[in-house]
């Protein structure tokens, strides 16, 4: 027998043995699914290989959950069992020994009976005997300073918490006000800049207007011939040097002063007081024509007024 042929018997075995799985797998799922669903139709799904291995998966964990159940509800029977069989024989003693019995109790009896047995259940203890009630009691005890504590812990939290809100809040409350007082600055700055801005347009008109207005007089006195002496640069230019004159002549007046108290030569210094005052005039008289002359002159220019 050579080696290919071989090879196809194994693979063929292994063919045999894989389907023979799959059909068990599917067998099984199909009884899983018919106990699930129980009467009510299977959904349908795809019976390839995955499908078939997840759900023959969740099969088996089902089955080993229910196979603990049902341990934990025989468990839980025979813990049952066990508990009647003393409860009954615990009766009997009673009844038998003492004569006693639940309908021979008074009511008092009964309620500390009752309360006994709620306490035994709330604490989950396995009797009602007194080394079960106080282990049982010291755990609730430990358990109740434990919550305590978490909740001292919690109330400081939760005041650290306020506090922090607390500022917060004032600090956002801080910081709208500045807010407010910075927009309202600003839109008090910024009607001071428009209000501005509105100025200088119009002193811009303005000066604009004048320097048309100067133009047009210059250009009107010079063509009524009026002589250059008599502009304003001049009167200003002639009131500095008569200033400066006045200024050289202040102490050349009280030098001249001096000289009046002195009786030598009063002819000579006459004579020198006369010219001086001659000079002095006559710039006087040049000044006054010339302011007169610009006086004649603005009934012109204010013709030209600004609207």
């Amino acid at each position: 027998m050579s080696l290919k042929s071989l090879q196809e018997g194994e693979r063929e075995v292994f063919n045999a043995e894989l389907l023979e799985g799959m059909e068990e797998k599917l067998n099984k799922v199909a009884l899983w699914l018919k106990k699930t669903f129980g009467d009510q139709p299977i959904p349908p799904y795809e019976a390839d290989a995955r499908t078939v291995d997840i759900l023959y998966e969740l099969a088996e964990c089902n089955e080993s959950r229910d196979g603990d159940i049902t341990l934990l509800i025989d468990d839980m029977k025979q813990k049952t069992e066990e508990y009647e069989s003393d409860g009954n024989y615990l009766q009997s003693l009673l009844t038998e020994s003492l004569n006693l019995s639940f309908t021979s109790l008074s009511n008092a009896s009964t309620s500390y009976l009752n309360t006994l047995v709620d306490s035994a259940v709330a604490l989950e203890t396995k009797d009602t005997s007194l080394a079960s009630f106080l282990p049982a009691i010291n755990d609730l005890t430990s358990d109740l300073y434990a919550v305590e504590s978490r909740n001292r812990d919690s109330e400081h939290e939760l005041a650290s918490l306020r506090e922090k809100l607390t500022s917060a809040l004032v600090l956002e409350k801080r910081l709208q006000d500045d807010l407010n007082k910075t927009e309202e600055l600003l839109a008090v700055e910024k009607a001071k800049a428009d209000s501005r801005t509105q100025n200088m347009k119009f002193l811009k008109d303005k000066s604009e207007d004048f320097r048309y207005r100067i133009q047009a007089a210059e250009e009107q006195l010079t063509a009524s011939g009026m002589d250059a002496s008599f502009t304003h640069e001049s009167l200003v230019s002639l009131s500095e040097k008569l200033a400066e004159l006045k200024k050289q002549a202040a102490p050349l007046k009280k030098k001249l002063d001096s000289y009046l108290d002195l009786t030598p030569s009063p002819s000579l210094a006459r004579v020198k007081i006369e010219e001086a005052k001659r000079e002095l005039d006559a710039l006087e008289a040049e000044f006054s024509t010339k302011v007169d002359m610009t006086a004649l002159s603005e009934p012109l220019s204010s013709k030209h007024r600004f609207t």
